[in-house]
């Protein structure tokens, strides 16, 4: 994250604006505390039917929260995303003073479906004025400070690296052209007997993912995960020690908690073998909102409660 800390990226603009001067080029996991952060996916504009009705029938991998106002805007969005604790359920503005072609502090770019080499720090060679779609897909970041004010840290960031992503074998329901997709999830070790709290202070934010779909290691081999040791996105975790890779037997009592991942839209695009140029955010790599998390989830939710039923 070179000279840039924690302390001075605390709102979303202030992180995006780091990542719009590429002062920011790291992952955004602890930055600007209860601001909602978002993955990207930028498709032309043929493909943007099926991506809302992929996204409408995947809404735990695939929360829509925004998407450009219209085909080829990369600096206005159509927000989708509600105030919470009011009668009208007011739609928030999403981000002003955005840039969705500069404000991820790196970004990955596919063509006819295709990974092509290296990340890149801005992907305005790529946009094509008048046709790419910028869609913004809830993070599980959104959720890490509860998760931290509870006594939870997550552990990828006490020890500063990003967050482990698998992909898994649970199929995603269909849409168009997108076929044969499946979803990815995000990966945090907690105690055993903590899993139930982690559960209630994440169930709220639904909006980025809710609670875990998963958890403990029978789990990760019913989602077709091999090895938790190396995630095919993020870097590999480590047990509490820092150096040990995590694996069943090495860090006692800690079993893997699995989230939906909004990584999932591009690993939907890479087996959908869209024809075109598509463009996203690279794994961790978030772009961050104005909205904040009580804003539209409201108050915390005392963990105690409900951890036996």
């Amino acid at each position: 994250m070179g000279s840039l800390t924690n302390h001075l990226l605390s709102t979303g603009h202030a992180v995006r604006l780091a990542a719009r001067s590429n002062a920011l080029t790291g992952p955004t996991s602890g930055l600007a505390p209860s601001y909602l952060q978002a993955n990207l996916i930028v498709l032309p504009q043929r493909y943007a039917a099926d991506f809302r009705l992929l996204c409408a029938r995947n809404p735990v991998p695939c929360p829509l929260l925004a998407e450009s106002s219209h085909p080829g805007a990369f600096d206005e969005l159509k927000s989708y995303i509600r105030r919470s604790g009011s009668d009208a359920h007011p739609l928030l503005v999403a981000a002003s003073d955005i840039d969705l072609r500069h404000d991820a502090p790196q970004y990955r770019v596919y063509r006819d479906g295709k990974l092509l080499v290296g990340e890149r720090t801005d992907i305005v060679d790529e946009w094509q004025d008048g046709d790419h779609v910028g869609f913004l897909i809830g993070c599980s970041y959104s959720f890490e400070a509860a998760l931290a004010e509870a006594g939870l840290p997550c552990r990828h960031v006490v020890q500063d690296r990003n967050v482990p992503m698998y992909r898994t074998n649970i199929a995603l329901c269909p849409a168009g052209v997108f076929t044969g997709g499946t979803y990815v999830v995000s990966m945090r070790p907690y105690q055993l007997e903590d899993v139930d709290k982690v559960r209630e202070i994440t169930r709220r934010f639904v909006a980025t993912h809710g609670e875990p779909i998963a958890w403990g290691w029978e789990a990760a081999a019913s989602l077709g995960i091999e090895d938790i040791g190396c995630p095919e996105w993020g870097e590999g975790p480590r047990c509490l020690d820092g150096k040990q890779v995590y694996r069943q037997g090495a860090d006692e009592g800690f079993v893997p908690v699995f989230w939906g991942c909004g990584v999932t839209p591009q690993e939907a695009v890479m087996r959908a073998e869209l024809k075109g140029t598509v463009m996203g955010h690279a794994p961790g790599h978030m772009i961050v909102l104005d909205v904040q998390e009580q804003e539209v989830f409201g108050g915390p939710v005392d963990a105690s409660e409900g951890a036996d039923e």
